[in-house]
C-alpha cells in the first residue's frame, strides 16, 4: 500500500511539472497586430449596396408590371 501511494505522489508530481513546464519552453513574444487600414471604400460600397437594394425593391411596388392587380387602399 504505501508503494502504490509513493507511485500516485510521484505519479502526480511529474504530472504537474508536465503540465507547467511546456507552455514556459515554447512561449514567443506576439508580434504586435498592424494598424487597422480602412479608407472607407468598404463602408461606402456597403451603403451604396443597401441603397441599390432599397432603390429595388421600392421600384418593384411602385412600378408593377400589371397596375390593376394590386389594391394599395
Amino acid at each position: 500500500m504505501a508503494v502504490s501511494r509513493v507511485f500516485a505522489g510521484v505519479l502526480v508530481m511529474f504530472t504537474v511539472v508536465l503540465t507547467l513546464v511546456p507552455p514556459r519552453v515554447e512561449a514567443q513574444s506576439m508580434a504586435p497586430a498592424p494598424a487597422p487600414v480602412s479608407d472607407g471604400t468598404s463602408i461606402d460600397q456597403g451603403i451604396a449596396y443597401i441603397l441599390m437594394l432599397l432603390a429595388l425593391v421600392l421600384t418593384y411596388l411602385i412600378h408593377p408590371l400589371d397596375a390593376s392587380s394590386y389594391n394599395f387602399f
